[in-house]
Order: C-alpha cells, then structure tokens, then sequence
C-alpha cells in the first residue's frame, strides 16, 4: 500500500439536505479526499431534528459531485439485509462512478433495535451477524451468483447485476474495535477503521485524554499487525483510518494541534484521518461528547495543513 496520507471529513445528516450537498461540494472544492456520513435511525441529539437515511442520501451526494470518494462509517445490519446492502452499495458504485467507500459495522444503540422492530441482539449474536453479513456482501460484490448458508443469514443463488465499476468490489471498511471483530477485519478488510477511543471506552460515558487516547490507540494497532501476521496478511497492505474526535482535546481548533496529532498517529500507523464537520447549531450539544472542525478549520486544514502532508 501506498505511504500517502488520505484526509476526510465526516459530515453528519442532521441538516436539510440541500445544506448538506452545500457541505459536500465545499469539501470536494477544498480538495479532501473523501466525505462520510453515519447509520443511525434516529438522531440521538434531538429527537424531532432530521436523521437522514444513508444510502439514499449517499446517491444523491454522488449525484452532486465528481471527483471525492463517498462512504458510510458505518452501514449496520440491525435493519438491512445483507443481500439489499450489496445491492445498494452496487448502485451507488455505478451513480458515484466508482467513488464509493463501503463502511461496515456491527452497530452498538439499543434504541436503532427497539426504534425498528428488532430484538436487541447479545454481543456474541451481534458479532456472529456482522461477520456472516460482510460474507455476503463481500461474495456477492465479487461473483455474479452467491449462496451463502450461516447461522443468522442465508442466500441461495443470489443474483447482482451489473458488475461493479470498482474491482474486484468497492474497498471494504470495516469499522470495530473489539477483538473478535478486529481479527476478522485483519483477515477481510481493505481499510480498518478505528474511533480515537474504542466503544467500550466511549460507553464509559468519560472523554480520555488525548495521551490515553494515543495509548489506546497504539495498543489497538499492534494488537491488528499480530492478527494479520498470524493470517498471513501484511499488515501494510490494510489502511488505518482514524475518525477523530471522541476523545479530550481531539485537535479541532488550531493548525498546530492538528500537525501534531496527525505526526503522532502517523507514527503509530495511521494513514487516513477523518474529522467531523459539527453544524454550528449542534456544537453546544456535543461540547461534552463530540469534538469536530467548523467550516473555517474544515477549509484552514484543507489550504494550510494538508498540503505539506501530501508532499
């Protein structure tokens, strides 16, 4: 894999979405590498503000740009199934002409169960589902008939056409942080990505330093190269992404901050690093749980920063 620095910017669907086209298009101007967006039924923030569903705004974002790559962090199976996942992710593929990233996880909010119908699962079932799900979807990106038989899913001769734009299939992230998870991701990702803290450090309720974080982080990363080496894979030929601003004092209001962080995440293995874009309306509300760019950072890093990152 190539050594270069990739930077991203995860806008999220609490805005009308012609703001959040605005907020893409700005993104793409400004010569970011990739825009990403969250799979949650409900906006946990404000219960009566919008929560825009993903997929379908993911096409219409490929719809209004031309170059950045598009991706979720990350699609959940508690209300898809897999089979449908593929299919869409297909689609977006052809709509974005091959600029989708696919973002897969195993999902964690209780509420996204109950809100939808679904039994809320224990967390060996909600491995044990993620894993078959990403077969699936991996298996039926890359061949034009699949059956699959699992515990939680089946396919019998499952069928998708066209072929993707992207071979063999649209990258894989897969976003998770436990251990199980994480050796699969070592033995099928083409990305993994990680929070700056993993979600049993955020369930806790309590923001980490910035050095615990960086601890953390650290010990997550070598814990991946192992599971990839007793796989058989490099461990540089997975890219490490970072989405960046749970833990305290994430680097979101100066350059020099954000130089700093990224050469000390870069020595630890990082290679891409995706910042959230928080809507002034919200940065009140997340003040104590999320940290995040405003449009001015957003475009500073992209003009200031960025560019000697690339070099």
């Amino acid at each position: 894999m190539a050594e270069k620095l990739r930077f991203g910017i995860f806008i999220s669907q609490l805005l009308p979405i012609p703001q959040m086209i605005e907020q893409c298009q700005f993104v793409e101007a400004l010569g970011y590498d990739s825009v990403w967006i969250g799979d949650q039924f409900y906006n946990p923030l404000r219960l009566n503000d919008p929560m825009w569903e993903p997929w379908t705004l993911l096409a219409a974002l490929a719809t209004q740009t031309t170059r950045i790559r598009l991706g979720t962090l990350v699609t959940v199976f508690i209300y898809r199934n897999p089979a449908l996942v593929a299919s869409q992710a297909l689609t977006v593929d052809h709509i974005s002409n091959g600029r989708l990233e696919l973002g897969l996880g195993a999902g964690f909010s209780p509420k996204d169960h109950l809100m939808t119908g679904s039994e809320v699962w224990e967390p060996h079932e909600r491995v044990g589902r993620f894993r078959e799900a990403v077969q699936i979807v991996d298996r039926m990106l890359r061949n034009e008939v699949t059956t699959f038989e699992g515990q939680y899913y089946r396919v019998r001769d499952a069928v998708l056409s066209p072929r993707p734009i992207q071979k063999p299939r649209p990258p894989l992230t897969l976003g998770v942080t436990g251990p199980v998870a994480m050796k699969f991701a070592a033995a099928n990702a083409d990305s993994w990505n990680t929070p700056d803290i993993s979600v049993a450090e955020y369930s806790t309720g309590e923001r980490i330093s910035a050095q615990q974080a960086l601890e953390s982080c650290r010990r997550r990363q070598e814990a991946f190269d192992k599971y990839c080496v007793t796989l058989g894979r490099n461990p540089r030929d997975i890219r490490r992404s970072l989405l960046i601003g749970y833990a305290a004092n994430a680097p979101t209001d100066s350059l020099d901050a954000f130089n700093e962080y990224v050469g000390r995440y870069r020595e630890i293995g990082i290679n891409e690093f995706i910042y959230f874009w928080i809507p002034d309306d919200y940065r009140d509300v997340l003040a104590n749980r999320i940290a995040g760019f405003d449009r001015d950072m957003v475009e500073r890093v992209a003009i200031e920063a960025i560019p000697a990152w690339r070099k």
